[in-house]
């Protein structure tokens, strides 16, 4: 007998949830902790083209920006400068993994709050800061911030909402990176010809970390968090009020509670259980996934957009403006990802995609190589330069409704109760690791692979699109404790998942 929903003429169905008022205000304040990760991303590339931020902290960029005959690629190649950048990620990597303890022990929602508070402790550091150490200590803490908070979000939305329209509620996490970015990128423009003005960008990330930590503290936890810690009555309340109030709760929370039981059983600590053989298909979706997702080069381009389009010939205004015309599209196609993802499924969006991404990769490298030269130091022309903004917008939008959104909502919801929350953070530190060393090597590799860069990025991308067609399963409307069933029928990893009873 299968546990977690029911079996109606061999198809797995779910327990009678549907779309409340409530559910649907819970999970929009749940997903808003995208925020504070989406300003940080488009924050850090538009300050590190402010002058002024330039001279008091990286003058040696200036120096190179000066010389007659720098080379395009090579300008913003400062390895003190990614590591302003990329010191986040080290922070949100070490986060992430101790997220697992604190997620089932203080619940999803007091890991966001507390996510929330040192991401705020964070921005007023930077926003304050008088050298290279307090930027870099002001990171740190914005690191923890948004590790706790990646963790937690995408494993709050996924348990909280009805299985039919999980994807679509679970894209909101990247819908509200999405409004970080444009938002951070729209401030940059506005803060650009202030000498103060990269205290202003820089300071201001304590809105959407106010927004994030007030919102959760007037919504409750979800019921399978107050299950797991044996809060029965606030777990009955809860799927009362998320369900609707005429809805019969009792079977889901009987459900809750049989899975919970199951897990409490298995003595292993979860970091040991999750490496079992019958766990290997979860494992191997939440590390590979979440590693492609970088390597599309997506947040690369999101942190440096500023810098790169500067590169390649925009001024310094218009390279602000054209990171925010890229944020809005990334932004409209997330809003896509929400209305087909429960409907065409994750693999559709996967694949096509991939597709997409990797087509306007090339092109983008293409068009850098035919204008900037094999040296480099050639500048292509303003409509060269339109055309890349062009090919970035193609490639952000493919980006924003398929490995965008369905990169946070896979590992949230294919582990069962027991591990889930190890699986997430295993998940997150995989992401984070992977930025760091990419964000870190980004402008080296720029400079010098030159075109080639979005050649490397394009590879992965083609190997990531094999990957999904040979090896990730549709997982579309599956209840989550039913989730066994989607590997015991799949070609491979069936030989690795035991039948559960």
């Amino acid at each position: 007998m299968a546990v977690g929903g029911f079996v109606v003429d061999g198809q797995i169905s779910g327990f009678n949830g549907r779309i409340t008022v409530s559910v649907v205000i819970t999970c929009i304040v749940a997903a808003s902790g995208g925020l504070i990760f989406g300003y940080d991303i488009g924050i850090s590339g538009g300050v590190t083209t402010m002058r002024p931020f330039l001279q008091k902290f990286f003058p040696s960029i200036l120096r190179k920006a000066a010389e007659a005959k720098t080379n395009v690629y090579c300008v913003y190649d400062s390895q003190a400068l990614t590591s302003f950048t990329s010191s986040l990620y080290l922070a949100g990597l070490a986060a992430s993994l101790v997220a697992s303890h604190l997620t089932a022990a203080l619940g999803r929602k007091n890991t966001m709050v507390l996510g929330g508070c040192s991401f705020f402790a964070g921005a007023a550091i930077n926003g304050g800061a008088e050298n290279i150490a307090m930027l870099i200590l002001g990171r740190i803490l914005l690191g923890f911030g948004v590790g706790f908070t990646n963790q937690a979000a995408p494993v709050y939305l996924s348990e909280m909402a009805p299985p039919k329209w999980r994807g679509a509620f679970n894209t909101g996490f990247q819908f509200f990176i999405g409004i970080g970015v444009v938002t951070a990128n729209c401030i940059n423009f506005g803060t650009a010809k202030l000498s103060w003005g990269w205290r202003l960008s820089l300071g201001l990330a304590v809105a959407p970390a106010i927004i994030m930590t007030l919102g959760m503290l007037l919504i409750p936890d979800t019921p399978s968090s107050l299950v797991e810690r044996g809060k029965l009555t606030q777990a009955r309340q809860a799927l009362t009020k998320v369900r609707g109030t005429n809805t019969d709760v009792e079977p889901e929370l009987v459900d809750l509670i049989s899975s919970s039981e199951i897990a409490k059983t298995i003595n292993q600590e979860p970091f040991v259980t999750i490496f079992g053989r019958q766990y290997r298909p979860h494992l191997v979706m939440a590390i590979a996934i979440s590693f492609f997702q970088q390597v599309t080069g997506i947040n690369i381009i999101a942190f440096y957009a500023p810098v790169l389009f500067q590169s390649v010939c925009f001024g310094s205004d218009s390279a602000l403006i054209a990171a925010i015309i890229l944020g809005l599209v990334n932004l409209g196609s997330i809003l896509v990802s929400t209305v087909v993802v429960d409907r065409f499924g994750r693999r559709f969006l996967f694949i096509q995609g991939g597709i997409q991404m990797f087509v306007c990769q090339v092109a983008v490298a293409c068009v850098l190589a035919t204008t900037t030269g094999g040296s480099g130091t050639k500048h292509i022309s303003k409509g060269y330069a339109v055309l890349v903004l062009v090919l970035m917008c193609i490639y952000a939008a493919g980006f924003g409704w398929s490995w965008g959104p369905l990169s946070w909502l896979i590992p949230s919801e294919i582990f069962p109760m027991k591990i889930r929350t190890t699986g997430q953070s295993i998940s997150v530190a995989v992401n984070f690791a992977t930025t760091f060393v990419l964000s870190q090597t980004f402008l080296a590799m720029l400079c010098h692979f030159k075109y080639g860069a979005f050649l490397f990025y394009a590879g992965w991308i083609a190997v990531m699109t094999i990957f999904v067609v040979l090896f990730v399963p549709e997982t579309k409307g599956v209840p989550l404790n039913s989730m066994y069933a989607v590997w015991e029928k799949h070609w491979f990893w069936g030989r690795f998942v035991k039948a559960q009873t």
